[in-house]
């Protein structure tokens, strides 16, 4: 005789088979079917976990940042799943195999092409945001975080933790932490303790068939790829061990803004001779954009110095008036606070309380807009000619829809070899390139206004950048530079972009997810192929 529990099981999957199905594939139906199965065999309750298309709850869980790849994508999920336990999990990947169903993992959903909550073909989603527990160890440094906690909840936690431990990543507090740890990591504090996958001490992987696997039992192999290329090519990550970094109780910031009239362009040129070689607690980064002059009315350059330095302002002010005088920093441009603060601080929400880290709400240019970005690393300085052209590109958008944004690289990002994690972009790289433009209007032919401006943009600067492979970050993932039928690359088509990410580390790639993956279960259109492909 059945259990209550297993009768109030089935009531709830027939009413998605009614809601969900009806006028669906029977591929959908034999998903659930699939998940009945596996929720029965574990006693597992899934009212608060399957969501499908009728489900009030659906529609607000699809919501990503960026409108864009979702606005052209011809297909939803047949079902989100949101995990609470790894059997949960594995149920997923059980029943994904079997149907030969695709499954997309989703811990934010900031990912720029939206290959996380997309695709061509029937899929589910995997969306971890459940999974978001941390365990701050301060006397030995470290953090056990679930990948579903977003950047601003790791940092809340730490700061309730220490005034003097922190991590270095990201500035934008709603990324999720698993693509943005595993795919490398910029953030305000790289030039002094690197980027976050520099950090990753253990990690905890689902593989396809459902086994869980730590650093000692996974292999080096796999733990090398995790950190810089990466997790959804080789499995699941559940979570991460991260090595803190000890900070000062005090930091110091500032944001100095200079328009063309205020010889933003001469600034410009000069911050590119010094922003990877100034001293590595001082993260001197540059946003630029066009906007109208207040003086003369024309469209003009904004170029904004971002500056995050890991100490009090009296020692930061001799250094940049030695470096970099031009800039004309003084005492009252600076503002001293604890590095907690100046989370909020670079997240534009300085006056808001540190409660709002916790929110997984997007704000800025992922609130909701359509969003293209692209990405490129430089090695030699651009000349004023060559900046010149890139202004005349920025005047041609809309007004505050296009940004660029310079991130320097040097310090502690050259202590690291090419090698040593799937992050190759170290020493010799001056600074990092990340082109963005947003708007808000649906239809195609803003689609293809604004994606022709910036493709165009980009192949403007290709005398200027790196080469042969011209490099790009992963994070910054850009379906512009190769894509696949459905994630079955072949090593040929993959090697296109897998080059321009990874450098010479992509040919391990390869082999790592040949040997941890050969079936490719775990895949979308760019991910890491076998070889067998």
């Amino acid at each position: 005789m059945e259990s209550w529990g297993t009768t109030l099981l089935l009531l709830f999957f027939a009413n998605l088979l009614v809601l969900g199905v009806s006028s669906t594939q029977d591929h959908d139906k034999h998903f659930l079917e699939c998940l009945i199965d596996q929720f029965q065999s574990s006693n597992a309750d899934p009212s608060n976990v399957v969501y499908n298309p009728n489900n009030a709850s659906y529609a607000s869980l699809l919501l990503a940042p960026n409108l864009r790849p979702e606005s052209t994508s011809p297909l939803r999920p047949l079902l989100i799943v949101t995990p609470y336990y790894e059997h949960e999990i594995r149920a997923v990947i059980y029943c994904s195999k079997k149907l030969g169903t695709q499954m997309r993992v989703r811990s934010g959903g900031h990912d720029y092409e939206g290959l996380s909550y997309i695709s061509g073909i029937p899929f589910v989603i995997l969306d971890m945001r459940n999974f978001r527990s941390a365990s701050i160890n301060t006397k030995d440094k470290t953090a056990w975080v679930e990948v579903g906690m977003t950047l601003g909840q790791l940092y809340h936690t730490i700061a309730r933790h220490s005034k003097t431990l922190a991590f270095t990543a990201g500035v934008c507090p709603t990324v999720g932490l698993g693509g943005h740890i595993s795919g490398g990591g910029y953030g305000m504090m790289s030039r002094k303790h690197s980027i976050a996958a520099d950090h990753i001490i253990d990690a905890k992987v689902m593989n396809a068939d459902g086994h869980i696997v730590d650093r000692r039992s996974m292999g080096e192999d796999l733990f090398w790829a995790i950190r810089g290329g990466g997790g959804t090519s080789f499995g699941i990550v559940l979570a991460f061990k991260l090595q803190l970094v000890t900070i000062p109780e005090t930091v110091t910031v500032f944001k100095v803004s200079r328009t063309s009239e205020q010889n933003a362009t001469s600034l410009v040129h000069k911050w590119q001779y010094i922003a990877d070689r100034i001293d590595q607690n001082i993260l001197l980064r540059l946003f630029l954009r066009s906007i109208t002059s207040p003086i003369h009315g024309n469209r003009t350059i904004h170029a904004t110095f971002t500056t995050l330095y890991l100490g009090r302002a009296h020692d930061l002010l001799p250094i940049m008036q030695e470096k970099f005088p031009e800039l004309g920093l003084v005492q009252e441009d600076c503002i001293e606070m604890s590095w907690i603060e100046s989370a909020l601080y670079f997240a534009g929400l300085r006056n808001e309380s540190l409660d709002i880290l916790l929110s997984r709400t997007p704000t800025g240019i992922f609130a909701r807009n359509y969003l293209k970005g692209k990405s490129d690393y430089v090695r030699q300085p651009i000349p004023v000619t060559g900046l010149r052209g890139m202004w005349r590109f920025l005047h041609e958008e809309d007004e505050h829809m296009a940004e660029l944004q310079f991130s320097p690289y040097g310090g502690a990002l050259n202590d690291y070899s090419e090698s040593e994690t799937p992050f190759a972009h170290r020493a010799g790289f001056i600074f990092m390139i990340h082109y963005a433009v947003t708007w808000n209007s649906s239809g195609n032919s803003e689609l293809e206004r604004h994606m022709n401006w910036i493709r165009r943009f980009y192949s403007y600067m290709a005398p200027y950048v790196s080469k042969n492979p011209r490099a790009a970050y992963f994070n910054y993932r850009d379906l512009d530079l190769g894509t696949n039928n459905e994630g079955n690359t072949s090593y040929a088509q993959a090697s296109v972009w897998g080059l321009k990410y990874f450098g010479n580390n992509f040919n391990r790639l390869v082999r790592v997810k040949t040997k941890v993956d050969p079936s490719n279960f775990f895949r979308n259109e760019q991910s890491i192929p076998p070889l067998s492909l």
